[in-house]
């Protein structure tokens, strides 16, 4: 398949309407926002969005896009006309600019480019105004030469959004730096030419804090702030590339073209015009192009790239294959199952975008703060301005304290706290198989006590197979093998399949069973070698004459002693007498990797539970060669939600861990829901992590992955706050000079997204 867009993968229209018709119907689109600079920005298109009526919508900052949800009733057009009033672009997902011709410049170079030269042109003030003994005649004159251009052209985008948000009655971050760079440029300017600071002769002292006469000039604060703040945002810009390199490098995994074969030869076709139904030829190291099924062909598969599943996989006529996935060998002709929005890869994209676009909770909270911060911070500003004038601290020293509250305080780093650190740490998951729902999820995970397990398919592998046999006195295994093996042989039950596949494995072709009758839940019956024979349950031998006692309830007695399921054989003599022959064991396999699994959710501290619908001695074999606590078995399918119910009502906060349809009520009644990737739809839709492979230990993994990363966005969030909070009183009391300030405010932005970007280095336990 082709790798969509981010935007694609996020934004494909999803259309739900309430039973009844009672609701309009809704769709989902993801809207590019251009012109944001700071999280403020983010707030108000937000806020502004959602007061349209039936709409729902989420700002994300640091990824420049909007996720909503409309009414029929809202076209996008409407929703971008509303982001365009406020003075910001919005491009329909059709249209977005990075899926362009790719002529226009990235950001992040743009940013590069404007920040060289507002270094070369910074130095030179900076370096004059902190050594006092290289002030030269008139060197206040080239200062200001110098510095002009860094706030005017180097600041553009902060004035441009101050500016534009100033005439819709908003002040933002960006106001804040904007009014302070431009207040000290005018300052030093009004100075220079109208006080005595352009005199010739003329010194200027070194100072950290609030001082210096009337005639002070701050040159070298407006440049050097202007230039940190453009620092700050080309090393954001960039981080925040690197933060989505997880999720870019899953959507690049798709081929591009594809052999298409029609009418008997084959035709190259980019990936794009495959269709449902399409016949198409994978050769050795080629990537296949879209979710399919083998109709020709043996190769090994390699998943490694999308699912982090690091051995490859033989598959075969009939076997159910992924797009991005690898032949390392061998020559396939796939069936298209699934295109575009509808594949896997797609599905996995949607399910990590739409991770990346939530919220957290504390991160909720801090764009509370944040819409009520920079009003309150111009509001201390002009108070310590009128402050220090009337404790006669002088114009220059007032000039200097309130600047420095203005730069100080901009929390740049409270808009970037939270998005980061959910792009690194949701795509790092993906690399690895672990789908995050959204941000709320992580929230959950630190709760958990207790990990509830279904049995077959997750701790098990949900394959049946032979694990031995029974024959009653004066009964040849091979000849119940033999019979047995080829009655079930007309079956599709994954019982019959076990023991027709073992049969044949060890005995060879199977004879043919003629007037093959199936009893519903109980077994089979029919003529093999000219003699009828039943394979069952002890109740199917009972209902047909012959009573599952004795030596037969021995057998049935020592095979469910070891753990496995006893399938009951009869068959008749010569003369017509049916009579029972012996037992097979049948087996649920034991993934390899559940005991270590379970070890590591131990070491969590986490209580183990199973939960199966398998009879109670079968559960606790299993149970006990992985190593979980308790065993709840014989519940029935719609019974899971209700044990869950039990555990939570108990006082357990309980995470539920499934891959089938009858898992979903669990899935979705559980505090924390993990969907194992190889199951079904219902189970996948149902659950709040999704596990790509079908691979237990990636329940812990997932579990501390959620878990640091939601401690990486409240320690981000902490430092910005505790940053702001410790640095205003500072600023205000005259101890803080605006250039260092400004130093620091960058800083703390750098620091809350390099903290993020630790995510990447997450490895699994195993």
């Amino acid at each position: 398949m082709s790798a969509p867009s981010a935007s694609a993968a996020s934004s494909a229209p999803s259309r739900d309407t309430a039973p009844g018709g009672s609701s309009p119907a809704t769709a989902r689109v993801e809207l590019a926002i251009s012109g944001m600079t700071c999280a403020s920005c983010a707030a108000r298109i937000e806020r502004r969005l959602n007061k349209l009526e039936g709409v729902r919508a989420g700002v994300n900052f640091a990824t420049g896009t909007a996720t909503v949800e409309h009414p029929d009733t809202v076209g996008v057009d409407d929703l971008v006309a509303t982001v365009e009033k406020l003075g910001y672009g919005a491009t329909p997902p059709t249209t977005r600019p990075d899926e362009g011709d790719g002529t226009a410049p990235d950001h992040a170079d743009v940013l590069r480019g404007r920040l060289l030269v507002s270094i070369a042109l910074t130095l030179p003030v900076v370096v004059l105004a902190m050594v006092p003994a290289w002030q030269f005649t008139s060197w206040q004159w080239l200062s200001a030469i110098l510095a002009a251009p860094v706030v005017v052209w180097g600041g553009q985008d902060v004035h441009r959004a101050a500016w534009t948000n100033l005439r819709h009655g908003a002040a933002t971050m960006d106001t804040l730096v904007s009014v302070g760079t431009l207040a000290a440029l005018a300052w030093s300017f009004y100075a220079l030419f109208l006080g005595d600071a352009g005199m010739p002769g003329m010194t200027h002292p070194l100072s950290l804090t609030a001082s210096g006469g009337p005639d002070t000039i701050y040159l070298e604060v407006a440049a050097a702030v202007t230039t940190f703040v453009l620092a700050g945002r080309w090393f954001e810009a960039r981080a925040k590339r690197r933060a989505g390199d997880a999720l870019r490098s899953l959507l690049d995994l798709g081929a591009k073209d594809v052999a298409v074969r029609r009418d008997g030869r084959e035709e190259r076709v980019p990936v794009e015009r495959l269709q449902v139904g399409d016949e198409f030829v994978v050769r050795p190291g080629e990537t296949v192009a879209t979710d399919g099924v083998v109709v020709e062909g043996r190769a090994a598969v390699d998943a490694s790239a999308m699912t982090g599943e690091s051995v490859p996989v033989e598959v075969g006529p009939g076997d159910a294959v992924s797009g991005a996935t690898v032949a390392v060998g061998g020559r396939l002709v796939v069936r298209a199952d699934a295109v575009g929005a509808d594949t896997k890869l797609a599905r996995i994209a949607r399910r990590v975008a739409d991770a990346q676009n939530g919220k957290a909770a504390a991160q909720r909270l801090a764009d509370r703060v944040s819409a009520v911060f920079v009003p309150v911070v111009i509001a201390i500003s002009l108070g310590t301005l009128a402050v220090w004038l009337l404790a006669g601290g002088g114009s220059s020293a007032a000039f200097t304290a309130a600047v420095a509250v203005l730069i100080i305080a901009c929390p740049c780093a409270l808009g970037l706290a939270t998005p980061t650190a959910l792009m690194v740490g949701t795509g790092r998951g993906a690399q690895l198989g672990i789908l995050l729902r959204g941000p709320e999820v992580l929230e959950s995970t630190r709760r958990v006590d207790t990990v509830v397990l279904d049995k077959t398919g997750t701790v098990t592998t949900g394959e049946m197979s032979l694990s031995g046999a029974v024959a009653l006195p004066g009964v040849d295994e091979d000849e119940l093998l033999l019979r047995a093996g080829a009655l079930e042989d007309a079956s599709a039950h994954p019982v019959a399949r076990a023991v027709a596949d073992a049969a044949r494995a060890r005995l060879g072709d199977l004879p043919a069973a003629v007037d093959v009758t199936s009893r519903d839940g109980l077994g089979v019956t029919g003529t093999v070698g000219g003699r009828l024979v039943v394979v069952g349950r002890g109740r199917l031998l009972d209902e047909l004459g012959v009573p599952a006692d004795g030596p037969l309830a021995d057998a049935v007695a020592e095979v469910e002693a070891g753990g496995s399921t006893p399938v009951c054989v009869a068959w008749a003599d010569a003369h017509g007498h049916l009579a029972a022959r012996g037992v097979l064991a049948v087996a649920d396999t034991v993934r390899p990797t559940s005991a270590d699994a379970i070890a590591s959710l131990h070491a969590l501290g986490l209580r183990t539970v199973l939960l199966t619908g398998d009879h109670e001695t079968v559960a606790r074999t299993v149970a006990g060669q992985v190593g979980i606590d308790t065993v709840v078995a014989g519940v029935l399918p719609d019974g899971k939600a209700d044990e869950v119910a039990r555990l939570q009502a108990g006082g357990a906060v309980v995470a539920m861990v499934g891959d089938g349809v009858n898992d979903a009520a669990a899935l979705a009644r559980a505090d924390l829901g993990l969907a194992m990737g190889g199951g079904s739809d219902a189970a996948i839709e149902a659950g709040d992590l999704t596990l790509v492979r079908a691979d237990l230990r990636l329940v812990p993994d997932a579990l501390r992955l959620a878990r640091r990363t939601l401690r990486t966005i409240e320690g981000n969030l902490f430092w910005a706050f505790a940053y702001n909070v410790a640095a205003i009183p500072l600023a205000a009391l005259g101890l803080l000079n605006p250039m260092i300030a400004g130093a620091a405010m960058a800083f703390s932005s750098v620091f809350v997204v390099a903290n993020s970007l630790r995510l990447r280095r997450f490895t699994p336990s195993h």
